[in-house]
This record gives structure tokens, C-alpha cells and sequence, in this order.
């Protein structure tokens, strides 16, 4: 018999399953408390369920956890990268950001980065994990879990919560809500839906989605450019998704929940750091109330990048300062984000797991010395 993994399951989920075992439904209620609440990572830990059922779980069910492999804290902030192992083998990155020194009500604070994709498909230009490439979904269990392992890791609790680790949250967004459903219900892991952001590269259907559906989550859009052509080269997503159609899903989103969306901006030097830009901005502001982080290019040069991300370089810090004080003017909310973690590979768009790398660049340089090995070979036949 196959056992089925129950992290990940939502309650009513765990309802049928306890009845389709012959037992009472309150003990779905116990399971939930003990897998997500408590964060158990085995049955036997359930102290307050019988031994006979315990013994039934065992037979009829698993708990699949996510297993830390390493994790990295960054000395200049506080930043910690985890690597975790999926249960294929699978390897995925989370980052756990502590607030900004200073920052109103940071002591309270700590945010979570979770990852929705093993790699992704969309090759941004600016951003690591596409060039890993794409594997599969995460699980709703596989999300959750993130925050359950990091929480056994951290010294206060995790208060905030942003889908903006490796891959795209909107194309897997069934197990995505699944996940928020889970963490936000007050049996659970309760974290209300107002800290949780998610984010997305530019699915005009899924923010239309989820203005209808009504999700209290926040929404940002990792926008970094309003010209078509210019984020087109950026984003290669803006071909199916255009500018033009990503602003009018917005103003869609704004119009139906009241919610103004935030814009994820890296500023990249004589790029998208003109005045040309900030008129852009400016426009929209009027059409959609918005908030906007302005967010510093973090190098992907571990990757190697080629072509046109070899020639993105960040703006200088004058030019940020005063990018960003030009929309302030404009009576649009800005933040300048900081750098954290950027000495561990864990800023915004550094996530990548430098195993594939390796592994790739490996394969790369033992399929040249294959083929040189032939050419060399046909030299000496063919002489």
C-alpha cells in the first residue's frame, strides 16, 4: 500500500483521510495542530494521540520533511541561506532576512524567503536561478515545510512571509495558495495573510485570478522596466505578458480588491535609470496606486553569465537617491532596499544551488574534452 505524505494536506483534507482510516474526524484536528502548529516531524512525537492510532499512521501514512543540508548566515547582516534536499534529491534555497537595523518595530520582525519552483523556466536576465533551469512544481508541503525547518533554525518568530525565492510562484499557483491557506489558518502556523507577499515575474491571467478569488495576500510585480522592448530584453516573459497588458491586469487588481500592488525595481546603469523612466513611473502612479522597491543588482557572475546580462551593470548610488526621490515627489511610496546577503549569494535574484553549477559547468568541460579527444583521434586516422 502506498502511504500517503500528509504534509501539505489542508484540514478538511486530513478529514477525509482520518475517516477513510474508520476514525472520528476530531482527530484531523489533532494531526493539523501536531504537522503544522507544533511542527512534528514524526508520529511518534504526537504525544496525545493514542499508540494504536500512531501505530495505524505509521502503516497508512508518512510526513515527508525537507533535510537541511547547509545553511549559511551572512557576518555583515545576519542573513541566513538554508539549503534544503527534497525527497527526490531534489535541492531548493530559502533565505531568512532579519529586519534593517532601525527599522519601525524590527525587533518584531523576521521574514521569510520561500521558493515555489526547483530552478525556473523564465530566464530573466538579471536573476541566477534561471540559468539553473527548471526541474518540477514545489508541493504545498514542500512550501510550508520551508517555514517549518527555518523556524526550528531561527531564535524569534518568523512574522513575515515573501514568495520570491527560486522560480515563479503564479505557475504553480494552485500548490501556492494551497500553502498560504495552510500558513494563515490560526490552528496552524498563523501568519495572517496581510504579511505574506507574493510575487510574480508578470502573469497577467494569474493577477486577474487572484483580484477575482479575492486573495488577502499582498501582490508584487518584479516590473524593472515599463518600456516593452526594454523589459522584453530583460524579461523574455514580457513577450507573452506585454507591458500594456501587465498594467491593465493591475489596474484590474486595484479597481477589485483596493490593494495597491508593489513594483519590484533593479535599477541597472543607462538602462532603466533615465527620466524617461521616472516620467513612466510617474503615469502609472496616477492610474494605479502603487508602492515601489528600488533594488540593488546583486552579481550573478558565479553563474557566468553571457550576452546581454554580461552587460548589466548596477546604477551608481547618486543616481538611486535621486531616481527615487524624483517619484517621492510624485507621491509614490518608495523603499531603497539594502544589500542583505549578498556576501552569502541570498539577495534578490542570487538563489541558485551552486551544485547544478558545478555540476553543469563539469559536464560542459567533459563533453569539449570528449569531442577534442575525437577530432584528435580522426586527425591521426585520417593521417
Amino acid at each position: 500500500m502506498t502511504r500517503k505524505n500528509l504534509k501539505g494536506l489542508t484540514l478538511k483534507e486530513l478529514q477525509d483521510f482520518v475517516e477513510s482510516l474508520g476514525e472520528k474526524k476530531y482527530r484531523a484536528g489533532q494531526l493539523f495542530s501536531w504537522i503544522y502548529a507544533k511542527g512534528a516531524s514524526s508520529f511518534d512525537e504526537m504525544t496525545d494521540i493514542s499508540k494504536e492510532f500512531r501505530s495505524l499512521l505509521n502503516q497508512a501514512a508518512t510526513l515527508d520533511n525537507l533535510e537541511l543540508i547547509t545553511k549559511s548566515v551572512s557576518p555583515s547582516d545576519g542573513t541566513t541561506k538554508f539549503l534544503f534536499k527534497l525527497h527526490d534529491g531534489l535541492r531548493i534555497e530559502s533565505v531568512l532576512i532579519p529586519p534593517e537595523d532601525g527599522s519601525p518595530g524590527a525587533e518584531k520582525r523576521l521574514t521569510l524567503c520561500l521558493s515555489t519552483q526547483v530552478g525556473c523556466p523564465l530566464d530573466c536576465k538579471f536573476c541566477a536561478t534561471g540559468t539553473m533551469g527548471f526541474s518540477r512544481n514545489l508541493t504545498a508541503g514542500e512550501i510550508v515545510d520551508q517555514l517549518i525547518q527555518a523556524q526550528r533554525q531561527a531564535d524569534r518568530r518568523i512574522t513575515n512571509l515573501v514568495y520570491m525565492g527560486m522560480g515563479e510562484p503564479m505557475l504553480n499557483y494552485d500548490n501556492v495558495m494551497k500553502s498560504v491557506e495552510i500558513i494563515t489558518d490560526d490552528r496552524s502556523l498563523n501568519i495572517g495573510a496581510r504579511h505574506i507577499t507574493i510575487s510574480t515575474a508578470g502573469y497577467a491571467d494569474k493577477i486577474r485570478r487572484m483580484a477575482d478569488e479575492d486573495r488577502k495576500v499582498k501582490l508584487a510585480l518584479s516590473l524593472h522596466s515599463l518600456d516593452n522592448e526594454s523589459r522584453t530584453q530583460l524579461m523574455p516573459i514580457t513577450k507573452k505578458h506585454s507591458v500594456d497588458e501587465l498594467v491593465e491586469a493591475l489596474e484590474y487588481y486595484y479597481r477589485k480588491t483596493r490593494r495597491r500592488p508593489t513594483f519590484e525595481y533593479i535599477l541597472f546603469d543607462g538602462f532603466n535609470d533615465t527620466d524617461k523612466d521616472i516620467h513612466r513611473f510617474v503615469s502609472l502612479s496616477k492610474r494605479i496606486p502603487c508602492k515601489v522597491n528600488i533594488i540593488p543588482f546583486h552579481s550573478i557572475d558565479f553563474t557566468r553569465p553571457s550576452g546581454f546580462a554580461a552587460t548589466l551593470k548596477p546604477t551608481p548610488q547618486p543616481r538611486v537617491d535621486t531616481f527615487a526621490s524624483a517619484l517621492r515627489k510624485a507621491n509614490i511610496t518608495v523603499m531603497i532596499r539594502s544589500s542583505s546577503g549578498e556576501d552569502i549569494e541570498a539577495a534578490c535574484g542570487q538563489l541558485a544551488v551552486q551544485e547544478e553549477h558545478t555540476g553543469k559547468r563539469r559536464a560542459r568541460a567533459e563533453a569539449q574534452s570528449s569531442r577534442d579527444s575525437l577530432q584528435v583521434n580522426s586527425k591521426v586516422r585520417i593521417a
